[in-house]
């Protein structure tokens, strides 16, 4: 199985594999400080749940920081926002989310070349998505698929 391009060192979409139509369940190995995948946003209409099976997952919600260790899970309500970062040692885990249809994310960073805290578009380039400002259409991101393992 590929991986999906992410800003990971892999992101294997298992539900994609099985053609599962209801829930999203992917794997997610990321290397020390990777971001897991999308930086800071929230999903409108779509709950979260992340089950560490190695390493520490650092989660940033408006309230505080989160720190998930293995056989830990955090849990991310739909509308809430957060944003996951690999621990020192990195991490693997599960992320899981229903309902599958509605786990558009909404990123809310600020955009380097505008200054506008804004959300992305993207567009698919060979194997990658390229992240674009949906204020000033700067390209502000490129995800790539992991190498094979």
């Amino acid at each position: 199985m590929s991986d999906a391009p992410n800003p990971t060192r892999h992101k294997k979409e298992i539900d994609e594999a099985v053609g599962a139509s209801e829930f999203g369940f992917n794997v997610i190995t990321a290397d020390p400080g990777e971001r897991i995948p999308w930086g800071y946003h929230h999903h409108p209409d779509h709950e979260e749940l992340f089950y560490v099976l190695d390493g520490t997952l650092l989660v940033e919600t408006p309230e505080e920081e989160h720190t998930v260790e293995a056989g830990e899970v955090f849990f991310v309500p739909a509308g809430a926002p957060q944003k996951g970062v690999a621990g020192p040692d990195g991490c693997r885990l599960v992320a899981a989310g229903a309902p599958k249809d509605s786990d558009d994310a909404v990123i809310e960073e600020e955009c380097p070349s505008c200054g506008a805290a804004t959300d992305r578009d993207y567009r698919v380039e060979g194997d990658s998505y390229v992240l674009e400002c949906a204020s000033c259409g700067a390209d502000v991101d490129e995800l790539r698929s992991g190498p094979e393992s």
